[in-house]
């Protein structure tokens, strides 16, 4: 899971790839190669969120109903993968649309970014192993989750 990154010389690098819902909770992470584009990504972490119980019947809902992403994402296979799951995309397009009226939903996804890296052993890649450091990403996870439970309830 650790290519070589372009900007860094060369160096291995990781990107973590993160869906959340509006509150800044993560709901589904993937780690990719720093070399690979965003947009390769999305789908996979479109399925790494997992099911949620509701009050209503039937089957649970998997996926978020929206979903809004910055340019980096604007492709047809990204509109595509979107509309296969569901999900209604408001991707910002490029040489369009301003990053500024993306601003208002990007926030929460950087503030959550930032919140895997207040955990020292996630800032910095220490391991080698890709499935140690998606543990190690599983269990920040569960902390940032717990911890919004905590301020909300």
């Amino acid at each position: 899971m650790t290519d070589p990154n372009p900007t860094d010389r060369g160096r291995a690098g990781t990107k973590r790839h993160c869906c959340t819902d509006r509150r800044g909770t993560p709901l589904g992470v993937t780690l990719t190669g720093a070399n690979r584009h965003d947009s390769m990504a999305m789908a996979a972490t479109l399925d790494a969120v997992p099911g949620v119980r509701s009050v209503k019947r039937g089957r649970p809902r998997k996926r978020p109903q929206k979903l809004h992403a910055d340019k980096a994402y604007d492709h047809r296979r990204c509109l595509r993968e979107c509309r296969a799951r569901s999900i209604t995309p408001r991707i910002a397009r490029r040489g369009v649309e301003t990053s500024t009226k993306l601003g208002r939903h990007r926030w929460v996804v950087e503030r959550t970014f930032a919140w895997f890296a207040q955990f020292r052993r996630l800032a910095t890649r220490y391991d080698r192993r890709a499935d140690i450091h998606m543990a190690l990403i599983k269990l920040a996870t569960a902390i940032i989750c717990m911890n919004q439970i905590r301020r909300f309830c």
